[in-house]
């Protein structure tokens, strides 16, 4: 019975179309029983039910369509609600899922996931960016993107300062994927959290396995892989720098610049080297080195720093005069650099004038010292600047016995001290204006002193009164 009824289902069905074909309309069908196994699918509608609105295939226009052929002018016009199907085609219904590329378009879905990953990354939205990464990871998504979200999401620990989770992801990253080209960066970037982490000892391991790897892969893109080792290199003499183990740091950086290796920033480690040698106290080399540097990077910002390490290796090696001309050169070059970076300079300038005056004030080269305090009484405006140089100046014109200047020094001092307000008293600025007074008064005291003893010493040696005569 049961095959009886699947049977009639199908003639009957059979009937419909051909009569479909012949008027080239859609007619209305008959109710039809549906047979018992089908009973739980929907049922076709009844001639009391509604009619479904399908809508055409091809878009209704005034033109003709440029794929229609030079009969189609011929046939009727379709009559509104009616529609004529293609060969091939079938007309869309609710109860029939469209025909998708599923492939293609899982693809693109966890494409713009990842792409969405990324960008929350660069907002800072590291909770949002981590569940994102981790939903792409755990599908089944093609393992390429797989292997793209797990190096991202390392990245996003990384940049959340969540250096352990890092780590392990990095690590997860070389085990699933050994053979990958990108494994010497994994490793170097290991190496770098390793010293963010404050594990130098691993970190110069990681930076010592990129240059191993980087030999041992089939590399396409050899520059790229030579930039990563020459990175490699770089880090371990600046790891080293890192921990104050300048002596390895000197001898690395000294290295690198030996090579002379393409797309190396040499001007950058130059002055790595220079700082080395300087915290070694090779004062010697510092001067060498802070001379070439300076006759072949003039322009770099680093200059006024270089100039200052100069001016001190000079000064330690009693080469006062020059350390004196470096020392001017620094102070004379405000107005010429003010807008690179003045703030660096300003502070370079600052530090070096202090320190070079004060030793030169300390072993008693007053006139040295003293053009260098008026030098640098020009480069801040501000009193907690200028009344601790003004101050200086005073005892140096002091050394020097020139009391009238002194004595003018110091009564600027005074005349500031109404400027000063109640924000910028500080004890150390307080008791300024406190020494510049008494030695005001003592030297007015002194002066008075020695007028009153060179006025006394006159009267001693002028000529005596006559003694009467007996």
């Amino acid at each position: 019975m049961k095959f009886l009824n699947n049977i009639r289902f199908w003639v009957l069905l059979g009937f419909a179309a051909a009569a479909l074909q012949v008027s080239g309309e859609y007619v209305e069908l008959p109710d039809v029983p549906a047979p018992a196994p089908l009973s739980a699918q929907p049922t076709l509608q009844s001639d009391s039910e509604p009619k479904p609105n399908i809508p055409p295939v091809i878009a209704t226009s005034s033109e003709p369509s440029a794929a229609a052929s030079p009969t189609d002018k011929d046939k009727p016009e379709a009559k509104p609600g009616s529609y004529t199907p293609e060969p091939g085609s079938l007309p869309p219904s609710p109860y029939i899922a469209k025909e998708t590329n599923n492939e293609a378009q899982i693809l693109r879905e966890f494409q713009l996931q990842l792409e969405l990953a990324k960008r929350l990354r660069a907002e800072k939205s590291m909770a949002l960016a981590t569940s994102t990464l981790v939903s792409i990871l755990e599908t089944n998504a093609p393992n390429e993107l797989k292997r793209k979200a797990l190096f991202e999401l390392a990245l996003v620990n990384q940049d959340d300062n969540q250096f352990l989770k890092a780590q392990q992801i990095f690590s997860q990253f070389l085990k699933r994927y050994p053979d990958d080209p990108s494994t010497p960066e994994i490793v170097l970037r290991q190496g770098l959290l390793y010293r963010q982490m404050g594990v130098p000892t691993l970190a110069i391991s990681k930076f010592y396995a990129v240059m191993s790897m980087a030999l041992k892969l089939n590399l396409s893109n050899m520059d790229y892989y030579k930039k990563l080792v020459l990175q490699a290199q770089s880090e371990i003499a600046d790891t080293y720098y890192q921990q104050g183990d300048y002596a390895h740091a000197a001898d690395f950086f000294g290295r690198l610049l030996k090579a002379d290796a393409a797309g190396l920033n040499k001007p950058h480690i130059q002055v790595r080297l220079i700082r080395s040698l300087a915290s070694m106290q090779d004062d010697s080399e510092t001067a060498t080195k802070s001379q070439i540097f300076l006759e072949h990077n003039a322009d770099s910002t680093d200059v006024p720093e270089v100039r200052f390490l100069l001016a001190s290796a000079l000064k330690h090696l009693g080469r006062n005069q020059d350390s004196m001309r470096q020392v001017l050169l620094l102070l004379q070059s405000q107005v010429d650099n003010a807008r690179k970076e003045p703030e660096t300079w300003i502070y370079w300038q600052q530090r070096a004038g202090n320190e070079i005056a004060n030793q030169l004030y300390k072993e008693g080269d007053y006139i040295n010292a003293l053009e260098i305090y008026l030098h640098l009484a020009g480069l801040n405006k501000t009193a907690a600047w200028q009344i601790p140089i003004w101050y200086q100046t005073g005892l140096a014109y002091e050394q020097l016995q020139q009391w009238d200047r002194a004595t003018e020094v110091y009564k600027r001092i005074l005349d500031r001290r109404k400027e000063v307000k109640d924000a910028d008293n500080t004890p150390s600025l307080l008791s300024l204006f406190d020494m510049a007074k008494w030695r005001n008064d003592y030297i007015a005291w002194m002066q008075k002193s020695k007028a009153t003893n060179l006025s006394y010493q006159r009267s001693e040696v002028g000529p005596k009164p006559p003694t009467a005569s007996p």
